[in-house]
């Protein structure tokens, strides 16, 4: 009986988590007077496959879907990058005020992030990158927590593998690249598919930014959908189910090495 109610609230937790999906999934065929009817529709009557079509027509949605997809891609590189190089030097270098530096970066983590918005819009505006497409990814190239994250991995390898490697004439770069990242690859899909969900959800940063609906992401063009007096809820449903696609299609390719990464990082939640 005590396995037969830890299923039960699991089965009922899929429900829940899944039922938002589904309904999304079906509100995409539907019509506008059977997506608004009250009480609601679950089932369309008939399957408007139009919706798809209508959702470029209504938004500019495959340059907006291109936006995303470069942003995204150029925001997990860049944060692969950076903050692996600064996770490394946190844990595997010795230098003045590392301890202090690491805890003042450990400070940003208790900000909420709408804090540097403004800031981050300054800089972006004296720079004369409103509404370009590098003004969606450059506030996001580097983030604390991805060094925190990457930092924990590296400590965890033990030190006799930077020493055997300085004794065959490696020096730091090539320790680094040659020796530490290929251990950490769990580590780096985990950043990777974190980043790439926050990248690609992104809402208040692109709809700040860049006010043209050609330079807008996805998340920002269907929140652009949502009119004053009526909204085509099957249309941007339709959106919805194509912007969500790429990432269902990541996570099912990297689960393995994302459920890894997490575990390995003793990150909960």
């Amino acid at each position: 009986w005590g396995h037969f109610f830890v299923y039960l609230a699991l089965i009922g937790g899929i429900i829940i988590t899944v039922f938002p999906f589904i309904w999304m999934i079906l509100t995409s065929f539907k019509t506008q007077a059977e997506a608004i009817a009250v009480p609601p529709v679950m089932f369309p009557k008939e399957w408007k496959f139009e919706n798809y079509g209508e959702i470029f027509e209504a938004v500019p949605f495959a340059k907006m879907y291109l936006n995303t997809i470069g942003s995204a891609l150029i925001t997990v590189a860049g944060q692969l990058l950076f903050c692996s190089m600064a996770a490394y030097a946190f844990a595997r270098i010795k230098f003045p005020g590392r301890d202090g530096i690491f805890m003042l970066l450990l400070a940003v983590l208790m900000v909420p992030g709408s804090f540097f918005l403004l800031p981050q819009y300054l800089i972006i505006q004296n720079l004369g990158l409103l509404n370009t497409f590098p003004a969606l990814f450059l506030p996001n190239l580097f983030s604390a927590f991805g060094t925190f994250l990457l930092r924990q991995f590296f400590m965890s390898l033990p030190d006799e593998l930077e020493d055997a490697a300085r004794l065959d004439g490696c020096n730091r770069f090539t320790i680094y690249t040659k020796i530490m990242l290929p251990l950490i690859g769990s580590g780096l899909v985990a950043l990777g598919i974190l980043t790439l969900r926050f990248a690609w959800n992104d809402l208040m940063w692109p709809m700040i930014v860049n006010t043209q609906t050609e330079k807008m992401t996805l998340s920002a063009g269907l929140a652009y959908m949502n009119g004053q007096y009526t909204t085509n809820y099957p249309a941007m449903m339709a959106g919805a189910v194509m912007a969500v696609a790429p990432l269902l299609i990541a996570f099912a390719i990297f689960q393995k090495q994302f459920i890894e990464g997490v575990a390995m990082s003793g990150i909960k939640g």
